[in-house]
């Protein structure tokens, strides 16, 4: 027997993608240790939470190079290779520790597997970073797929990841959910076809959320509604 589809404001739903750093969990606080230990390992001064939440999202390359700018780096390319390789040295001794999921998370994803729905998750995060981080913040088990910022040619807000990882699903962009925090989502899904849903609490380049165009804002992953 053929099993009913969900559907969200009238559209049908097979399947979703969930975005990771500023949707399920808050990694502000591994951002900030490890670029600070980046930093100080080079000789440079430290950045600031703020700094952070505003940078964090088109992946660790636009990271650590906004980073050297923004502390006054005489030569940022030059830097680029030794910033990076200390980067990930320090995140990866520190990966998840000063980090948390978002309430609500667990129980939304649970909420979607439930409506049995192929669940992957898609990150402008590096592999070797986003994948420990699920499975220490016991949230791999939810996931059929885990594409992160190296998988593909181009990152999220280009939507060739979102179309490859609805390839892997076996599902088609406008019955694919994406579920994010940011403007690079949202960006990602329109162009790819897909429906949209954004949370209030993530990592928006320091602008509003709700100025982004979405099927929903919501203040909790386990907030959605389905029909």
């Amino acid at each position: 027997m053929s099993r009913t589809v969900p559907t969200l404001q009238g559209r049908p739903i097979e399947a979703a993608i969930v975005d990771l750093d500023g949707t399920m969990v808050d990694t502000q606080g591994d951002f900030v240790v490890a670029l600070g230990r980046m930093l100080a390992e080079l000789g440079l001064p430290g950045v600031d939470r703020d700094f952070v939440s505003r940078t964090v999202g088109k992946g660790s390359e636009h990271l650590i190079r906004r980073t050297l700018a923004q502390v006054g780096a005489a030569d940022v390319d030059a830097l680029y290779e030794p910033a990076w390789a200390a980067y990930q040295r320090h995140y990866l001794a520190i990966n998840g520790a000063h980090s948390d999921v978002y309430p609500g998370v667990v129980e939304g994803l649970a909420k979607l597997r439930a409506l049995g729905l192929p669940l992957a998750c898609l990150t402008n995060k590096p592999g070797d970073f986003a994948r420990p981080l699920l499975a220490i913040k016991g949230l791999d088990g939810h996931f059929v797929q885990v594409f992160s910022g190296d998988a593909f040619a181009r990152k999220k807000p280009d939507p060739l990841p979102l179309i490859e990882t609805c390839r892997a699903l076996g599902s088609v962009p406008s019955r694919t959910l994406m579920l994010g925090d940011s403007r690079n989502d949202a960006e990602a899904a329109h162009a790819a076809g897909c429906p949209v849903v954004l949370m209030r609490y993530g990592y928006n380049h320091g602008e509003p959320i709700e100025a982004v165009p979405a099927l929903a804002h919501l203040d909790r992953l386990d907030a959605l509604a389905f029909d």
